[in-house]
């Protein structure tokens, strides 16, 4: 119970400030630790994701940091996602499960370390890909990359916020801590029709999510006013060497 608590803080107030739900933290530790069954365990970690990305976000919003144009064509695009990750799961085996997962999260923190990290005052919403007039067009593309988010968000049940916040950041060239907020706010939403879907399914351990939930909730509040205080670019590093660390173990442990 103390376990699944202090990992729920830490994945809480680290997933928050790096606008990643928390989930790449606690479903290794779930399927390391714990040894739960991959379907489990990212059956857990998706519910834990929802409460610690709806704490959050809360948080996010009264700092005004959410734009809502923006997060509500993911949103869209990532709730017939969520189905399509839960079958992709059923289908899978074990030892792939590990596999593609931990060379995603490997590939995603290797780009994140050797990219160089973006200027702050270039990437602001009054510039490039928002202002080009083609809503329908952004509409669209916002859409499928909410499409591709629910589907990894339900499959590796740690949310897509690792793979979102980059794509804001490096594609649509929005400010890294604009980046969180809005990865962290369609995470609250899209998380919770996986997380419902999960538990129809009966892919929940209720003690891993209880202790673990209480955590991320309390660390969710922590890593929220710490935001606020971290540059840019640590946020991008803090992403890249979590990602690259928890990678390995799972590499090691298959």
């Amino acid at each position: 119970m103390v376990l699944l608590l202090a990992l729920g803080l830490l994945s809480g107030a680290y997933g928050v400030m790096v606008g990643a739900g928390g989930g790449f933290v606690f479903v290794p530790a779930l399927l390391l630790l714990l040894k739960l069954p991959p379907e489990i365990a990212a059956g857990t970690g998706l519910v834990v994701v929802f409460l610690n990305s709806i704490s959050g976000s809360m948080n996010y919003i009264r700092q005004k940091r959410v734009h809502f144009s923006i997060s509500w064509p993911i949103i869209f695009g990532s709730i017939p996602g969520t189905f399509i990750g839960t079958w992709l799961l059923g289908i899978i085996s074990p030892d792939f499960f590990y596999w593609i997962f931990a060379a995603a999260l490997f590939m995603l923190g290797m780009f994140l370390l050797l990219k160089k990290a973006p200027e702050e005052a270039k990437h602001s919403m009054k510039a490039g890909f928002f202002n080009e007039g083609r809503n329908r067009l952004k509409a669209v593309f916002l859409f499928i990359i909410g499409l591709l988010l629910g589907t990894l968000s339900n499959f590796f049940g740690i949310g897509g916020g690792w793979l979102l916040v980059p794509i804001l950041i490096y594609l649509l060239k929005i400010r890294p801590h604009d980046a969180t907020a809005i990865s962290l706010f369609a995470l609250s939403i899209y998380s919770l029709v996986g997380a419902l879907n999960q538990i129809a399914l009966g892919n929940v351990n209720w003690t891993a999510c209880l202790w673990g939930g209480i955590g991320v909730m309390i660390g969710s509040q922590l890593g929220a006013i710490l935001s606020t205080k971290v540059p840019g670019k640590w946020i991008l590093q803090m992403l890249s060497f979590l990602l690259i660390g928890v990678s390995m173990k799972l590499f090691l442990s298959v």
